[in-house]
C-alpha cells in the first residue's frame, strides 16, 4: 500500500473517531462523572493509538512487498485485538474509570474507525493496475526514425 494511500486512510478514519471520542467523553461525563469521562478517554487513546499504529506498521510492511498486503493485515488485525484483549484483562483490576464506558466506548470507536478505514478505502482512486504507456510514448518520441 502506497504511503499516500494508508494517509488518506489513516485521516478518513481518524477523523471520525475523534469526533465520535469526544461525544463519548460528553456522554460518559454527563451519566457517569469523572470515572467516566476518565474510561472514556482511555479507550478513545487506545483505539487511536492501536489502529493508527496498526496503519502504520501496515504500510512499512508492505512498502517494499506489496504481496504480503493479506498476510500482514491479516497480523496486524489480530496484534491488536491481542493488545486490546490484554489491556481488557489488566484493566479489570483497576479502579480508576468505569469499566462499562470504557468498554462500550472501545466498542464504539473500534467499530467507527474500522467502517470509516473501509469507507476511505473504498472512496480512493487506488488503481490496481499500472500501465507503462506514458514511458514507451516518450521513448518512442526521442527515437530518429
Amino acid at each position: 500500500m502506497p504511503s499516500h494511500d494508508a494517509r488518506i486512510s489513516l485521516r478518513g478514519a481518524a477523523i471520525p473517531t475523534a469526533a465520535a471520542g469526544v461525544v463519548a467523553l460528553a456522554i460518559s461525563t454527563a451519566l457517569v462523572g469523572s470515572k467516566g469521562l476518565v474510561g472514556a478517554l482511555l479507550a478513545t487513546v487506545l483505539v487511536m493509538l492501536f489502529f493508527a499504529s496498526g496503519q502504520v506498521a501496515l504500510d512499512r510492511l508492505t512498502r517494499n512487498n506489496p504481496q504480503m498486503l493479506m498476510a500482514g493485515g491479516l497480523l496486524v488485525y489480530t496484534t491488536q485485538i491481542l493488545l486490546v484483549g490484554i489491556v481488557l484483562a489488566i484493566g479489570k483490576r483497576l479502579s480508576f474509570f468505569d469499566h462499562p464506558t470504557f468498554g462500550f466506548t472501545l466498542l464504539g470507536c473500534a467499530l467507527i474507525w474500522t467502517g470509516f478505514q473501509v469507507r476511505a478505502a473504498m472512496k480512493a482512486k487506488i488503481y490496481y493496475v499500472q500501465t507503462d504507456s506514458g514511458d514507451k510514448k516518450e521513448s518512442q518520441s526521442g527515437r530518429q526514425p
